[in-house]
């Protein structure tokens, strides 16, 4: 308990930026659609936010050592509240693109402070809980962030207002606690050929992983309006992946451990391949098969990314995990970027099952290199535990390195 209290203003602050910038997504497509943006301009809205994360996950750690934790959160803070703020100022989707780049680089500063911050207060003692804690507060966040969207209007100054709002109040907790700043982690460097000399398949997969949720989450919202779904119901369709994704964690994880990696990978993918079969015949059975796909959907995507972090350590030793997971980080950020311009352009030529089309094929061929892999080596015999990784920042392996390797 009082680990959980010593911890309360970063989880708190977690809990607002959550809100804040995971409902701007789906709430930017449905406001784009109103206003009149073509569906490629709304598939760009989503893949600048990931190129702004990516800008943020780089840039946060030197800013941090330049200005101190404190300082950083609130720069940070102040770029994903101004980028809301001025949505309404200015209805061009070209000056969104811009606005994205910054709320993206809003939150992946946001989190690499707060995990930075977390990481200099646990002890090994406290890792588990902790980052236990983490895990659902951001989970729970996120899934709430989808059903905001069912509340606020459309291309409405007072919706982007109050998405701002609950941004600066991420400021409070953080800046007025009482708990002293620890000192700046040095920044990890940033190998991205380290994923792939240590396993081709991990980053091959975690590209994949990418191309599923970033495109269903920016991208979703263009499908949900095309097959008649309200703003409310299209709010729910977005949280039932989210929801089917934290369902899976722990049988996922399971099997994970007792089975090969590969395996795992290989039916999952063949899984989601399935879902997304399923998704678009049950655009036709109402809402409630729309839901349920979704769900499921999540609950064959969403784990991809962590099954494919635990096979990559495997393969590192124990001085390698930080760049490690910067560097799969790097791959996801790359996929999130191409993913949600990729999938809108389809859906504007080939109509809404397109978006469904491409992440199959994305995951047909991760099977087939899976399966070529298989016989490239065999599978190591110690292998790291299976955690699940969140996709925060470039330091979110110092959170998480510790716990993969199995006393």
């Amino acid at each position: 308990m009082r680990m959980l209290i010593s911890f309360a203003a970063l989880f708190l602050s977690v809990i607002l930026l959550q809100l804040s910038s995971g409902s701007l997504g789906p709430l930017d497509a449905l406001s784009g659609f109103a206003l009149g943006f073509s569906t490629q301009d709304i598939g760009i809205l989503g893949s600048a936010h990931f190129l702004g994360f990516f800008i943020g996950c780089w840039w946060a750690p030197r800013l941090m050592g330049s200005v101190g934790h404190s300082r950083a959160f609130a720069a940070f803070t102040a770029t994903g509240a101004i980028a809301l703020i001025a949505h309404m100022l200015i209805l061009d989707p070209t000056a969104w693109a811009v606005m994205r780049i910054a709320s993206g680089m809003c939150v992946a500063g946001c989190y690499t402070v707060i995990e930075a911050w977390l990481q200099a207060k646990v002890t090994n003692e406290t890792r588990g809980r902790a980052m236990g804690v983490y895990r659902v507060v951001d989970m729970g966040a996120s899934l709430t962030a989808q059903l905001v969207i069912s509340v606020l209007e459309p291309a409405s100054y007072v919706s982007y207002n109050i998405l701002a709002i609950v941004c600066c109040a991420a400021l409070l907790p953080l800046t007025l606690t009482k708990v002293k700043q620890p000192e700046t982690p040095a920044s990890p460097r940033l190998r991205p050929r380290l994923a792939f000399d240590r396993s081709p398949l991990a980053a091959a997969a975690v590209i994949v992983a990418a191309l599923s949720s970033a495109s269903f989450r920016m991208v979703g919202p263009i499908y949900g309006q095309e097959v008649g779904l309200s703003t409310q119901q299209i709010a729910w369709f977005l949280a039932s992946f989210v929801l089917g994704g934290a369902m899976a964690q722990y049988p996922v994880g399971w099997l994970a451990d007792k089975y090969d990696r590969r395996w795992v990978l290989i039916w999952l993918s063949g899984a989601a391949m399935a879902s997304c079969g399923i998704t678009v015949l049950a655009s036709g059975l109402g809402t409630a098969g729309i839901m349920l796909t979704a769900g499921l959907f999540g609950l064959t995507t969403f784990p991809i990314y962590s099954v494919a972090a635990a096979h990559a350590h495997d393969f590192a030793d124990a001085s390698e995990r930080v760049e490690l997971s910067a560097a799969l980080m790097f791959y996801f950020a790359v996929g999130a970027i191409a993913a949600p311009f990729t999938a809108s352009a389809l859906i504007d030529a080939y109509g809404p099952p397109a978006l469904f089309a491409m992440i199959s094929v994305g995951h047909g061929l991760l099977i087939l290199f899976g399966l070529a892999r298989m016989r490239a080596r065999a599978t190591p015999k110690a292998r790291t535990r299976y955690i699940y990784s969140p996709r925060t920042s470039f330091l979110v392996g110092r959170l998480t390195g510790r716990s993969r390797d199995r006393e």
